[in-house]
């Protein structure tokens, strides 16, 4: 009996696994039975979020000018070469504390390839330039603006783009301490020496003072405000350059660290 009853179940078995293939043959018998999926059409092409405009020329980099941060110490040499005679050195930080910055005037391919960059770095005499490996200094920024300072005049007027933004009276340096003329560059914005003397605000340039290189720091040129506004204009400094405070702000609002100065 149980031979017989083992044998029915099997055969039960099988009859059910037949009924479903059977089943998975004849459409329409299950509705669980997977059926081909017919293509439908493509969508309407979907109207593109930006459509390039016609091609035109680039802006004039007339105005323009470079600087880049120094990564490492170096020395800036004469020319684009290990082996030339060495002209200043350049350190990552400046004596206030924040980040070197130079002028990059252009850059060169030496022998073996290693690339260089022309740059003007802050030393004395001024207005002198020299080479360092590219690989020294970080990513190059760029700037639009320029500041002039006509110390005969008394005035500095703010440039972007080659058209004059502000026009400013100023305070330069005294009979024995003059302003230094000649090419330099913002080097640093700082606010650390907010005070009645100098301002709310100051700028760090890359103009050393040949009178007084026996300063703190080497006598380094800045652009700073001043509790005595009813001297400026006038030839007031020991070689910097002054401007009443509401003006040295309005600069600061629109000049950005790396501007080109031009002293005369």
């Amino acid at each position: 009996m149980a031979r017989r009853s083992r044998t029915a179940a099997v055969v039960a078995v099988a009859a059910a696994i037949l009924a479903v293939v059977a089943a998975a043959l004849v459409p329409g018998r299950a509705a669980h039975v997977r059926r081909p999926v017919r293509a439908s059409a493509l969508p309407a092409p979907v109207t593109p979020a930006f459509v390039p405009g016609a091609a035109r020329p680039l802006g004039s980099t007339r105005h323009l000018a470079h600087w880049a941060p120094v990564r490492r110490n170096a020395v800036v040499r004469r020319a684009p070469d290990a082996g030339a005679a060495p002209v200043t050195a350049l350190a990552t930080s400046t004596p206030e504390r924040t980040r070197n910055i130079v002028a990059v005037l252009g850059q060169a391919r030496a022998g073996g390839g290693q690339v260089w960059a022309h740059v003007r770095p802050s030393m004395l005499p001024n207005g002198g330039t020299g080479w360092v490996p590219r690989s020294v200094l970080g990513g190059y920024e760029t700037v639009r603006t320029l500041l002039t300072v006509d110390t005969a005049r008394l005035r500095a007027v703010l440039y972007r783009d080659g058209r004059p933004v502000l026009r400013l009276p100023v305070g330069v340096g005294m009979p024995g301490w003059p302003t230094p003329r000649g090419r330099f560059y913002v080097r640093n914005r700082l606010t650390r020496y907010r005070s009645p003397e100098y301002g709310p605000i100051a700028f760090g340039t890359s103009a050393r003072s040949p009178a007084a290189t026996d300063w703190p720091a080497g006598g380094y040129v800045g652009i700073h405000g001043t509790d005595r506004p009813e001297l400026i204009p006038g030839r007031i400094s020991h070689g910097c350059i002054r401007m009443r405070n509401r003006d040295i702000l309005a600069l600061a609002g629109r000049m950005p660290v790396g501007t080109p100065v031009l002293v005369r």
